[in-house]
């Protein structure tokens, strides 16, 4: 036998891509139940996680003078026990359904997510009406919430992060706005809820007539209505009108406050200002410009600071809603968040200001405007692949008081935004001489090279 043998290759043809199949954010059927709650349902074979979202109308100004923190005790608390089952027992059945059940406050209300696999809904979503109909409440579980949130509040101000975000807050609005204080609370003011404080917010606003449930998922073979007939139509409250919420209002004057942080070998930068909500019709070009601006490692800030200077990891501007309603009574943060070496807290922040005061005597590129096009359109239908990820954006759209097809017709604006818009829009939202600018950092060493970029007065705070 030959040492040697012969070896036929075949070669295929190479695999040629399929056509594009076209994509848009899925539409939701909206209806009620006869309790008064408000159900999106939304049919997405495949997936057999099935995410559910419930809107709680119990935002943060509902709070009682001096109770900052009792909406968030009272979220985490939901699931500590109901008038059937102990904290344990409500744990234990939880897990036997395989599903997660979480819950916080924030300053549009209180938001209840759900995911479980969907031959196991229809248990979850009975645990689900059960901790929303029947809380518990118990002393000992909301004085141990009290405790919890009593320890996290020293570690969150050590944090530069978080401590920019309270003082940049604390900053733009008047002390009379909640979004003034920090969301989940002070120390002064946690310490003050007990579960009878706990039990007032609740029954004042939790009911089902101003809930709306999101329920997302492979939904075949599942008779829903039946389902949230047994479960969440089981859940009975009063009628009740939304609470009205002031406007929000906001001091934007440029100004830099620099939280003093001695021996800080780094400084955290947190520049930012209120605009336009999700109502505006700016909105879709304020999200391409501020995209191009500091969406992305590619973006013109990361460029100038992290690429060609080195000062930082990265920098990101974003625009965050905070409360958003039909009326114009919302609004957003717009920012620009970062961290760098101590010794270039300077040259970085002037940097920054040149790439701001650059885009306003060049504007974007059309290169800039098509990536960014790309990197939030045509991605989107890898970002809503998840039954969670569909269900969370419904449930801000309602949250936010827009129509069920917003975020569907929103990628189709973005795509036709131009170039000269989004530079008009992102030039509008980070005016030069209009911008609050908080920084975490040693003031011993950043305060002078600071105060000689003329940006706006410097003031320096020690707690």
């Amino acid at each position: 036998m030959s040492d040697t043998a012969a070896v036929t290759m075949t070669f295929h043809p190479q695999p040629q891509p399929g056509q594009a199949r076209p994509w848009a954010f899925p539409a939701p059927e909206r209806g009620a139940l006869p309790n008064g709650l408000t159900v999106l349902r939304c049919h997405r074979p495949g997936q057999q996680v099935v995410a559910v979202e419930v809107n709680l109308a119990a935002p943060l100004d509902a709070e009682p003078e001096g109770l900052d923190g009792v909406a968030t005790i009272m979220a985490r608390a939901l699931s500590e026990g109901t008038d059937k089952r102990s904290a344990e027992e409500f744990a234990a059945e939880l897990e036997r359904c395989g599903a997660t059940l979480d819950a916080h406050a924030d300053h549009p209300g209180l938001r209840v997510s759900l995911e479980v696999p969907a031959s196991r809904l229809h248990k979850a979503l009975g645990l689900l009406a059960e901790a929303l109909r029947a809380p518990a409440f118990a002393d000992s579980e909301v004085d141990r919430l009290v405790r919890n949130r009593l320890d996290e509040i020293p570690h969150e101000l050590a944090n530069p992060q978080r401590r920019a975000a309270k003082e940049l807050s604390r900053q733009l609005f008047p002390p009379t706005l909640r979004m003034s204080r920090p969301r989940q609370g002070t120390e002064e003011t946690v310490a003050r809820i007990d579960s009878a404080a706990v039990r007032a917010f609740y029954e004042a606003h939790v009911r089902p007539a101003t809930a709306t449930a999101v329920v997302v998922g492979d939904l075949t073979g599942i008779d829903l209505d039946d389902v949230l007939g047994e479960t969440l139509g089981a859940w009975t409250g009063d009628c009740a009108e939304p609470l009205p919420v002031p406007p929000v209002t906001a001091d934007d004057t440029g100004r830099v406050v620099i939280v003093d942080r001695p021996g800080a070998v780094q400084t955290q930068l947190l520049i930012g200002r209120i605009g336009p909500d999700r109502h505006e019709r700016v909105w879709p070009a304020q999200v391409l410009g501020t995209y191009c601006l500091g969406g992305t490692l590619t973006s013109r800030l990361d460029k100038v600071l992290r690429e060609e200077k080195g000062y930082t990891y990265g920098v990101r501007a974003f625009g965050q809603v905070l409360r958003s309603t039909a009326d114009g009574k919302g609004a957003s943060m717009l920012a620009i968040s970062g961290s760098v070496d101590t010794p270039n807290t300077g040259p970085a922040l002037d940097d920054l200001w040149k790439v701001l005061r650059t885009l306003a005597e060049g504007g974007l590129t059309d290169a800039e405007r098509d990536v960014a096009v790309q990197n939030l359109v045509g991605v989107a239908p890898l970002k809503f692949e998840t039954a969670a990820a569909v269900a969370g954006t419904l449930a801000d759209q309602v949250e936010q008081e827009l129509p069920d097809d917003y975020q569907a017709r929103l990628y189709a604006q973005l795509a036709q935004t131009g170039t000269v818009e989004a530079t008009s829009a992102v030039l509008a939202a980070f005016p030069v001489d209009r911008l609050v600018t908080v920084l975490v950092g040693d003031a011993a060493q950043i305060e002078e090279p600071v105060r000689a970029l003329g940006i706006g007065e410097v003031t320096v705070v020690t707690n």
